[in-house]
């Protein structure tokens, strides 16, 4: 079992940008792949993205292709989200999670994703 913790939510005004921290912890960490969820308001959870457990692979869901970084340092058990041109349509809990799949196949696995943080609450404001 992973534990892990995000930081670094904030309000934001449209355009901006916003990085997330999730650290996390547990004898075997490195052997997990790590990725993000947000869900909005009266919305379900949808997969933002995720990097393998090498560092070497990222894999992005469509809601924010393209306007989000995901990296890896393994040496502080460390993921970060880089958020660009944000807009009020990205407020949302952003959700850190640990899990064993493939990095492609953790979208679809979001009733089942092994461990799951507490959220970091992301609004952005016109």
């Amino acid at each position: 079992q992973v534990q892990v913790v995000e930081s670094g939510g904030g309000s934001v005004q449209t355009g901006g940008s916003l990085r997330l921290s999730c650290a996390a912890s547990g004898r075997t960490v490195n052997r997990y792949a790590m990725g993000w969820f947000r869900q909005a308001p009266g919305k379900e959870r949808e997969f933002v993205g995720a990097v393998s457990q090498s560092v070497a692979n990222t894999y992005y869901g469509d809601s924010m292709k393209g306007r989000v970084t995901i990296s890896r340092d393994n040496a502080k058990n460390t993921i970060y989200l880089q958020m660009n041109n944000l807009t009020p349509e990205d407020t949302a809990v952003y959700y850190c999670v640990a899990d064993r799949s493939a990095i492609a196949a953790m979208g679809p696995r979001v009733g089942t994703v092994d461990d799951w943080g507490q959220g970091a609450q992301v609004t952005v404001y016109s």
